[in-house]
């Protein structure tokens, strides 16, 4: 797909429209998405009105448009209206065909396939049985664990399904669904499990969900069944890990890409042979010592994962490479069942590079980290990411299932299922964060106000697109747009703010963020608007992309790099984020990045401008970083926007904002002002030329999130973890800079060297290695002989004597 303002000229509004006067037309036809000779199959067409005639007929909008990656999910093609003889097939990255059908109003539907990948999936549309695919939309691949639980048969009470076996658990199982969601009378339930074949991280490592045994035959689709389990005929009670699909029973078992509901993958323990139900602890052991030898022969992924943040607060704060670990999660009451003592988790958005592994970082109540040294609520990295790594299809870059067959069903047999959790501690050790380095943060809020990375902040008001910052590190780009700012009663005020922020890294997908023209906040992907009815965390190329229930966006780059953006007060509130490797890699209107605010006024032709400068000097350096359409990421799909920033000046040099506001105590808004703002220089800069208090509140709330921000992600030392001496014990585990920890011996034995130490800002331990030595027995008389004095000796020695005397007797 070509964009509008990257590779389109003037001919979209002229040449075109008289071609289209003229009456010449194109088809859209296996075309959508470009930009024909006579009229356009682009997303912008429809509100630019240059839609060839047929557009809507072959560039399809589904309904729903998303679904679990298992498949199975039965849904809508809304533009086309077919005849009960057309005979639909849906084709899936060109390759994966299944069958659709035609409803009884004509509505064509499609059937999702099993994908072994999550993001958007092109789809193509046949209705003469596969002949021809005309018609194009994507499908959304979504990652098991993030559906909705209507979409899913529910295990109830799925501890119960997991330990079925070990001891005091046993009885009934119930599987429930939502009835409506199968056309059938009946259904069939039948047992899928997962493997991994071939060799180790390479080309034949396959993986394949695999049709086990069917468990139920053509029982009532009520949304209920319960049954008492019993081991698996034959050898299916070997597989350890799967999950239940349910499906209408005139569809023959194991069919694949047919209407479907699939339960959680769970834990197979239900269904596991009978020497399992015998003995859970000395089955499991067995199987936990044959993945420890296993796990012997595979490269060490630890090497390659980075380290965790310090703290609680730079763990929650570093957005572009850290995200919340649903299965601990502070914002939903911090129940944290793998980790007790624990109260949020995070995970490293981006798989390791090489071998596709996840990190993992939990925090106690104090904010600090949890290592598996010290508890078994620690943090356990992964072989397998959780959310799996582009470009999937292949282990262990597998969403979800390589997670589950590395780290959570050896975690079952090590930990859950006997005690031999030390096994599985030596495997997946935490990661301290000794070598972790924050990000930078540059944030833009307000009419607009700019922080650096490097610190310095200026107010640049001007009216246009400008770049806010570019890398050649990752090719990474994010601009900014502002539009007039405008006073209570509607016209246009003195000053500017964010309307757009459009960004790229590498060749990844385009997003925009944006207010739209009834000032609605909208997402846009490659020109399209997104619709987060269905999904709050996109998969998408090059990136992550996160939407909150109010609209605070994140997007998440494969660098590491994060931007936040959030409607506030009418204008959009942004934060950057970039790693320690942008160092020096950065220019634009938020500075180079270097720790050094000197060289932050640098203008597109390197020439730079000292701090000092004046309002209206850097207001210069500010219109030097305007966008130029050839490198512009922004989409102009209406009227306003062509005229006003495609058509116009990139930068309006004819519109001459407020620089200093004064404050005239006799203006009935200062007593207000000083109210709302306090000392806040940016809060009282807004309210004067917005004369709106609510700007000025919101840009003050923005003004405070960025300093605590920057507060979180101050540097934090770390001198690592330090073990207690062997029979002796420590009193702490908060390894940070400042922190002291005291040792004590066990009865018997006593303390040499340091019995505290301290974590120094070099990194160091102060003090020496403590160590308990036992106390030998001429000690032991000597310290006795101290508490009871020389008479004590004394008793002491002819005790000894007798005894000896009688040892000798008894010879």
């Amino acid at each position: 797909m070509k964009f509008i303002g990257l590779d389109v000229s003037l001919f979209i509004l002229s040449t075109l429209t008289a071609l289209w006067n003229a009456g010449a037309q194109d088809s859209c036809a296996q075309r959508c998405g470009e930009l024909l000779g006579t009229c356009s199959c682009q997303v912008t067409c429809q509100s630019l009105g240059l839609c060839c005639p047929d557009y809507t007929e072959f560039c399809l909008q589904i309904s729903p448009y998303s679904g679990s990656l298992m498949g199975g999910k039965d849904f809508l093609l809304n533009n086309t209206t077919l005849t009960a003889s057309s005979v639909v097939k849906c084709r899936f990255k060109q390759q994966i065909i299944t069958s659709g059908y035609v409803d009884k109003d004509g509505k064509a539907h499609c059937i999702s396939p099993l994908l072994y990948e999550t993001g958007f999936i092109p789809l193509e549309v046949s209705t003469d049985n596969g002949s021809t695919f005309p018609y194009s939309a994507t499908w959304l691949s979504v990652h098991h664990n993030k559906v909705s639980d209507e979409e899913k048969c529910t295990l109830v009470n799925e501890t119960k399904w997991q330990y079925y076996g070990t001891p005091s658990t046993g009885g009934n199982l119930t599987l429930t669904w939502t009835h409506q969601t199968l056309a059938a009378t009946h259904v069939n339930i039948e047992v899928w499990g997962y493997q991994e074949t071939g060799d180790s991280y390479s080309e034949n490592w396959m993986a394949e969900w695999k049709y086990l045994y069917t468990l139920a035959k053509e029982i009532p689709n009520t949304g209920k069944y319960s049954f008492l389990p019993v081991p698996a005929e034959e050898n299916y009670s070997t597989w350890h890990f799967g999950i239940l699909r349910i499906i209408p029973n005139n569809y023959l078992d194991r069919q694949s890409n047919i209407p479907s509901i699939w339960s959680s993958e769970h834990a197979l323990a239900w269904h596991l042979e009978k020497d399992f139900r015998n003995d859970p602890n000395a089955w499991a052991t067995a199987k936990c010592i044959e993945w420890d030898r296993k796990e012997e022969l595979l490269p060490n992924f630890l090497e390659e994962i980075p380290d965790c943040p310090c703290t609680l607060a730079q763990a929650r704060a570093d957005t572009g490479r850290f995200h919340t670990d649903y299965g601990c999660d502070i914002e939903k009451g911090s129940v944290c069942t793998y980790h007790p003592g624990a109260v949020h988790c995070v995970r490293a958005i981006q798989a390791s590079p090489r071998y596709g592994a996840g990190q993992q970082c939990c925090y106690d109540s104090s904010g600090t980290q949890i290592l598996t040294h010290d508890s078994t609520g620690g943090s356990t990295p992964d072989r397998g990411h959780d959310w799996g790594s582009p470009p999937f299809l292949k282990p262990p870059r597998i969403p979800g299932f390589s997670h589950w067959l590395y780290d959570v069903i050896s975690f079952y047999y090590c930990c859950l299922w006997s005690d031999n959790c030390d096994f599985y501690m030596k495997r997946r050790p935490s990661s301290d964060c000794r070598t972790y380095r924050p990000p930078q943060a540059a944030s833009a809020f307000g009419d607009p106000h700019f922080f650096t990375f490097d610190g310095l902040n200026f107010t640049f008001n001007g009216l246009g697109e400008y770049t806010l910052v570019e890398s050649d590190l990752k090719s990474l780009t994010v601009q900014g747009r502002t539009q007039q700012a405008l006073f209570p009663n509607g016209t246009g005020a003195l000053g500017t703010g964010l309307s757009a922020v459009a960004m790229r890294e590498n060749n990844s997908d385009v997003i925009e963020v944006r207010y739209s023209e009834d000032f609605h906040l909208q997402v846009l992907l490659n020109q399209r608007v997104l619709n987060f009815s269905e999904q709050t965390w996109l998969d998408l190329k090059g990136l992550f992309l996160y939407s909150t229930p109010d609209q605070n966006i994140t997007v998440m780059f494969s660098s590491g790099s994060g931007v936040e953006i959030r409607g506030s007060g009418g204008f959009l509130t942004l934060t950057i984020l970039l790693p320690e490797k942008f160092m020096n890699h950065t220019r634009g209107l938020f500075g180079v990045m270097n720790g050094n605010p000197e060289d932050d006024y640098t203008f597109k032709n390197k020439t730079t401008l000292s701090v000092h400068a004046s309002p209206q000097q850097v207001f210069e350096f500010g219109a030097s970083w305007a966008v130029e359409n050839e490198t512009s990421l922004f989409t102009y799909d209406t009227e306003f926007l062509l005229n006003s920033f495609f058509y116009g000046e990139k930068h309006n040099a004819s519109f001459l904002p407020v620089f200093s506001p004064s404050e005239d105590p006799a203006d009935p808004l200062v007593e207000d002002m000083v109210s709302h703002c306090g000392s806040d220089p940016f809060c009282r800069f807004d309210v004067l030329t917005t004369r709106s208090l609510q700007v000025g509140n919101s840009t003050r709330l923005s003004h405070q999130n960025h300093k605590r921000l920057v507060e979180y992600l101050q540097p934090v030392v770390s001198c690592g973890w330090l073990d207690h001496p062997t029979n002796g014990r420590k009193n702490d585990t908060n390894y940070l800079q400042g922190s002291t920890i005291n040792f004590t011996c066990n009865e018997g034995y006593e303390l040499m060297g340091s019995q505290e130490v301290t974590c120094q800002v070099s990194g160091d331990w102060s003090g020496e290695t403590p160590q308990c030595s036992q106390v030998t027995a001429i000690k032991q008389i000597i310290v006795i002989g101290s508490v009871f004095g020389i008479v004590g000796l004394v008793v002491l020695a002819r005790l000894g004597y007798l005894c000896r005397k009688q040892r000798v007797h008894k010879k």
